[in-house]
C-alpha cells in the first residue's frame, strides 16, 4: 500500500534577511541626524562696515584664543551700508549669546592705544568674541570696528563724556588724575540728534572711588600758556597727552566731591581747567524775567545776584521768541533768560538742589514778595545786572510762563522807579484844573490887595491919632491922675483921721444894731410891750457876781 503524500500550506509571511542591512542603515542615519541636531551650535549674524579680513570657510571665531566658530557666508547689505557675516558657532557658546556680547575683527593695528594684532600678519584675521552679562538672548549683532580697550568684566566704572567739539581727544587716550593714568577713552562717536561728541570712558578700580557727583573732566591736550603780572606761566601734561591728547578729572576747590557715582553717568568735558573755574557748577535752573524799561548795558554773561551774592548769569535777551509771538501789543515787556545755580548758595550742586531751589523761588513769589529788578553794576560803563530780593509790601503773585520757562515777576527800583514816580506825579499835576485854580487864586489875591489897602489906611489913621497933640498930652494927664489917686489912698490908710473916724462910726453902728436886735427879740416875744407896761420877771439863774 502506497503512502499518500500531503502538502503543508502556510498562510503567514516570513522576514527576509535582505531587509536587515537597510534597516540598520536607517537607524544609524536617524541617530547621526539626531546627534547632529542636538550637538549643532547656534547660527548668528554679525554686521560689519566692510569684509576686510573675512574669508568664507576660513575666518575663525575665537573665545579666549579657542576656536568656537567659523564664518559660513558673507553678504552685502541691501542699503550698501556694510556686510553681514553668517557664522556657525559651537554648542558651548549658546548660553553666551546675550544682548551685550561683543564681536570685533582682530587685525594688525597701530594707533594711540598701541600696537595690537601682529600675530594676524601670518595667521590671518579672526573674529574675537567677548561674552556679556545680560540675560536677554540675541542672535543678530553689530560688530565693533575697533577692539574694546577694557574687558567687559573688568572692575571699575564705565562713564560717558559729552562735548560741543571733538578737540584732540580720541579713543585710546588716557584718563588722568593728578597726572597719573587711571583709565582710558574707549570709544568716540558723534550724536547727530544733540549735536554733541560723546566719549565712552572707563576708570579702573580702585581709582573709580575718586569719582563723585561733583567731579569735573577737562581736556589736558597740548600746552597752556598764560601771561600775567607775575610773568609767563606754562602748564603742560605728560608727553603722551601733548602728542596724543588726554582727559583729566578732579574736584573744584571749595566744592564737595558729592555722592557716589554709578556706571553710565554722563559728564561734560570742559575745554580746560580754567574753563571749569569760570563755570564750576553743573546743575541749575532757567527762569525768565521781563522788563518794560531800558535794557541798555544788560548783556549775556551779566551776573544775577541775591543781595549782592552772585547766584547765576544772564543767558540772553529773548527777542526772537518775543517776535515769534507778535509785536501787536505796544510797550510789551522784553523777556530775559537767566540761569540760576544752587551750588553758588552752598545748598548743593545736584538735581535735588535744583528742585529745592525751584520750590523756594515759587514760595517766595507767592507769599514773601520775591521779585527781580534791574540794577546798575558800574556807573562809569553803564553795565547793568539783575538782582533778586524780597519785598514784603508787594502783593502776592504767581510764577508766570513764557514758552517752556517759568517767569519771575519784576519791579522797578532805583532811578527807574524814581523816574516812574516823577512821571506819575507830572501826569497827576497835568490832570489838575490849573487854569481855574489860577483864576481863583488871582481873585483871592485881588481881594487880599483890597484888604491890605484897607489895613494900610487903618494903620495910617492910627499913626495920625498917635501923632496928634492930644494923644501926646495923655501921658502927662495920666501921671497927674495917678498922683491924685495916691493922695486919696494915703487918706484911707489906718493911721489917717478919716480911717479913725470911719472906725468910730462903724463901732457906733454896731452898738445901734445890737440894741435894735434886742428890741426885735422883745417884740417877737411880747408884741404889746410897747403899749402896756410889764413887770420884768426874775432871772431864775442869777448871774454870778464878779469877784
Amino acid at each position: 500500500m502506497m503512502n499518500e503524500m500531503k502538502a503543508t500550506v502556510s498562510s503567514g509571511r516570513t522576514f527576509s534577511a535582505i531587509w536587515i542591512l537597510p534597516l540598520v542603515t536607517l537607524i544609524v542615519g536617524v541617530v547621526i541626524v539626531a546627534h547632529s541636531l542636538l550637538t549643532q551650535g547656534p547660527t548668528i549674524t554679525i554686521d560689519f562696515e566692510s569684509a576686510d579680513g573675512l574669508e568664507v570657510g576660513k575666518t575663525r571665531v575665537r573665545l579666549l584664543n579657542v576656536n568656537v566658530g567659523l564664518v559660513d557666508s558673507v553678504s552685502i547689505k541691501e542699503d550698501l551700508s556694510g556686510v553681514t557675516a553668517t557664522i556657525k558657532l559651537d554648542q558651548m557658546t549658546k548660553k553666551l549669546l546675550v544682548d551685550d556680547t561683543r564681536f570685533w575683527i582682530v587685525r594688525a593695528r597701530i594707533g594711540a592705544e598701541g600696537v595690537s594684532g601682529l600675530s594676524t600678519i601670518l595667521s590671518g584675521a579672526y573674529i574675537e568674541m567677548a561674552p556679556g552679562s545680560e540675560e536677554v538672548k540675541k542672535k543678530a549683532f553689530v560688530g565693533l570696528e575697533n577692539p574694546p580697550l577694557t574687558p567687559a568684566d573688568a572692575p571699575g566704572l564705565r562713564l560717558s563724556l559729552y562735548s560741543d567739539r571733538a578737540g584732540s581727544v580720541s579713543a585710546g587716550n588716557s584718563i588722568l588724575y593728578r597726572g597719573y593714568p587711571v583709565g582710558r577713552v574707549e570709544a568716540m562717536a558723534f550724536d547727530p540728534e544733540r549735536g554733541q561728541v560723546r566719549y565712552d570712558i572707563f576708570i579702573d578700580a580702585p581709582y573709580h572711588q575718586l569719582m563723585g557727583s561733583s567731579t569735573r573732566f577737562w581736556d589736558t591736550s597740548g600746552i597752556a600758556m598764560q601771561v600775567s603780572a607775575d610773568g609767563l606761566e606754562v602748564e603742560m601734561g605728560s608727553m603722551d597727552t601733548i602728542l596724543l591728547g588726554g582727559v583729566a578729572f578732579g574736584s573744584i576747590p571749595g566744592l564737595s566731591s558729592g555722592g557716589p557715582v554709578e556706571s553710565g553717568r554722563a559728564y561734560k568735558l570742559y575745554k580746560s581747567y580754567d574753563d571749569i573755574l569760570e563755570n564750576p557748577y553743573r546743575h541749575g535752573a532757567y527762569y525768565v524775567v521781563s522788563f518794560s524799561q531800558s535794557l541798555r548795558g544788560l548783556v549775556p554773561g551779566a551776573p544775577v545776584e541775591y543781595r549782592g551774592i552772585e547766584i547765576g548769569r544772564v543767558e540772553r535777551i529773548l527777542l526772537k521768541e518775543l517776535a515769534s509771538q507778535g509785536l501787536s501789543e505796544a510797550g510789551r515787556a522784553i523777556p530775559v533768560l537767566i540761569y540760576v545755580e544752587p551750588g553758588r548758595l552752598e545748598i548743593g550742586d545736584s538735581k535735588q538742589a535744583v528742585d529745592g531751589l525751584r520750590k523756594v523761588i515759587a514760595k517766595g513769589v507767592r507769599a514773601n514778595g520775591l521779585r527781580a529788578f534791574l540794577e546798575t553794576g558800574n556807573l562809569l560803563t553803564g553795565k547793568q545786572l539783575i538782582s533778586i530780593d524780597y519785598f514784603p509790601d508787594e502783593e502776592p503773585a504767581q510764577l508766570g510762563e513764557f514758552q517752556q520757562y517759568s517767569v519771575i515777576p519784576t519791579i522797578e527800583t532805583g532811578i527807574a522807579r524814581l523816574e516812574h514816580q516823577v512821571n506819575d506825579f507830572l501826569e497827576k499835576l497835568n490832570a489838575l484844573p490849573l487854569e481855574q485854580t489860577v483864576v481863583g487864586a488871582n481873585k483871592v489875591l485881588g481881594r487880599a490887595d483890597d484888604t491890605l489897602a484897607s489895613l494900610t489906611a487903618a494903620i495910617d489913621s492910627v499913626n495920625r491919632v498917635l501923632a496928634s497933640e492930644d494923644t501926646q498930652a495923655l501921658p502927662e494927664e495920666f501921671v497927674d491922675t495917678l498922683d491924685d489917686l495916691r493922695t486919696v489912698l494915703d487918706g484911707l490908710s489906718p493911721n489917717s483921721k478919716m480911717a479913725q473916724s470911719l472906725g468910730s462910726s462903724v463901732g457906733t453902728l454896731n452898738a445901734t444894731l445890737k440894741s435894735l436886735d434886742t428890741l426885735i427879740r422883745k417884740l417877737s416875744i411880747s408884741p404889746n410891750s410897747l403899749i402896756f407896761f410889764t413887770t420884768p420877771e426874775s432871772d431864775p439863774i442869777p448871774e454870778a457876781h464878779a469877784k
